[in-house]
């Protein structure tokens, strides 16, 4: 049997279940290329920056590494642009969702908050509030946001800036996307 049998939930079994959680888990183990994917997706488009936004995310995950970030932040500098093909007006949040089953929930709140906070340097440009960020001063991702935001991403569209090969950091990917969703360890088989 390749697929469940059911067509309604309530009329499922514990076997449905299990093949169900086995086609789940050969996916899952299978997001880090897809999302990789996605990131190569972000290659020639500029949005009138000095670099691509492809070249921006391996820039920042570079200058991230260099500053002797832990891997997981690394991975977080990749990936934080990643929603800007399909929603560049809510690319954080969707970068942050898509990392969230595998990261720190700081990091989460730090991809989720980065535009925000990366508006201290050009907010002023459209009228708004630069210090926008300052009403959450007192969140214990405050200065990890301000860190990466200052030191890593805003200054990372310099097209003369020696930026590491993705090749670089696809075996950091793999190891945080291969983690526990969650921290989760439970599927059907391990439950009587």
């Amino acid at each position: 049997m390749n697929q469940a049998t059911f067509t309604r939930f309530d009329e499922s079994t514990r076997d449905d279940w299990a093949l169900i959680d086995a086609h789940f888990q050969r996916y899952q183990n299978d997001a880090s290329r897809r999302v990789l994917e996605h990131l190569l997706r972000l290659k020639g488009d500029t949005h009138g920056y000095p670099v691509d936004r492809y070249e921006h995310c391996l820039q920042t995950a570079t200058r991230a590494l260099a500053a002797g970030a832990d891997e997981e932040t690394v991975v977080c500098a990749l990936l934080h642009d990643i929603g800007d093909d399909l929603a560049p007006a809510n690319h954080a949040e969707i970068a942050a969702a898509i990392l969230e089953p595998f990261i720190d929930p700081l990091n989460v709140w730090m991809i989720r908050h980065h535009e925000l906070f990366q508006g201290y340097h050009y907010r002023t440009f459209y009228g708004l509030d630069p210090h926008a960020r300052e009403a959450y001063r007192e969140h214990p991702a405050y200065a990890r946001t301000v860190r990466f935001c200052d030191e890593w991403d805003q200054c990372s569209f310099d097209p003369d800036y020696p930026t590491r090969p993705l090749e670089d950091f696809i075996p950091m990917v793999e190891r945080v996307m291969s983690r526990p969703p969650f921290g989760e360890t439970t599927s059907v088989e391990d439950t009587p």
